[in-house]
């Protein structure tokens, strides 16, 4: 690779998003306050801590491409957080039944040697089944997704939560929007598909 390529999460769902590229890559924890500000909307805050988390793991790097990323999910205009337990993720889950539930992903790839960087949010919807308290209580005692905005995984049993999901790219529900990613790479002159023959070699 023309840089090094460092991912700003500790995140194992987005180092095994990264990895579908088969790309060298190593991972630094950005240490960025996460709270949002006062009247700032879920697409502010998600763009603001994406480019936030590039720059704190891009400290200690001085020529490389720094990946930062956030995620929220929002229902009724109200961010969904990571429930964090169960109580609080049979709330979420029961406020989602039967509506919409939209994930903003933001992305941000900074080049530590020049200082810009590139910064977008891909959007995700999800539309939710009617779902009754057993099935929501099954559903999370099985899988147990209290680290996940909006209190599911739709890579695992997650999937079955849902009437039909609408968006670009399934990895940014996922939490890192990888067709997008190498477009921002292409734009640093770094093709991903050309790039596996030189690794192959």
């Amino acid at each position: 690779m023309k840089k090094p390529l460092i991912l700003g999460s500790t995140s194992p769902f987005r180092r095994e998003i990264l990895e579908k590229l088969n790309l060298p890559f190593s991972c630094e924890k950005p240490e960025v306050d996460e709270t949002p500000l006062d009247n700032e909307t879920a697409y502010q805050l998600v763009m603001r801590l994406a480019e936030a988390k590039a720059r704190a793991a891009g400290t200690q790097h001085k020529d490389a491409w720094v990946i930062g990323s956030d995620q929220v999910a929002v229902i009724d205009d109200e961010i969904l957080g990571k429930p964090g337990n169960h109580d609080k993720a049979i709330e979420q889950l029961t406020a989602a039944s039967g509506k919409k539930v939209t994930f903003y992903t933001s992305l941000c790839l900074l080049n530590t040697d020049t200082g810009e960087s590139q910064v977008d949010v891909e959007t995700f919807k999800v539309y939710f089944r009617t779902l009754n308290h057993k099935q929501i209580d099954a559903y999370l005692k099985a899988e147990q997704p209290y680290n996940c905005a909006g209190s599911f995984k739709s890579e695992g049993l997650g999937i079955a939560l849902f009437d039909r999901l609408s968006g670009r790219d399934p990895n940014t529900l996922m939490g890192l929007p990888l067709i997008r990613l190498t477009e921002m790479l292409q734009a640093e002159g770094f093709d991903v598909l050309r790039a596996q023959a030189d690794l192959a070699s």
